[in-house]
């Protein structure tokens, strides 16, 4: 089964850097990143969007990662499964 999830970072000055932490350190686990946000103007977009694909059999590592990053503030997580 394929395990994704979507994770909307909503202020991305104060919580790309946590963010991306947890992915760091989550990274044997992850399978294909694609990191998507708005910029019109020179100007980047203060929320974004992160989609993540995980490899097989690695639910206890991916719940971990879930509730990490639900805990912080602007972050949003959602899942999908195939």
């Amino acid at each position: 089964m394929k395990k994704i999830i979507g994770i909307q970072v909503g202020n991305r000055e104060n919580e790309a850097l946590k963010v991306q932490e947890l992915l760091t350190k989550n990274g044997c686990i992850i399978k294909t990143r694609l990191g998507l946000h708005e910029s019109a103007d020179n100007q980047c977009a203060t929320s974004g969007l992160i989609i993540l694909e995980f490899l097989p059999d690695k639910d206890a590592e991916i719940a971990v990662l879930e509730k990490d990053l639900s805990a912080l503030n602007s972050v949003i997580v959602k899942k999908m499964e195939f």
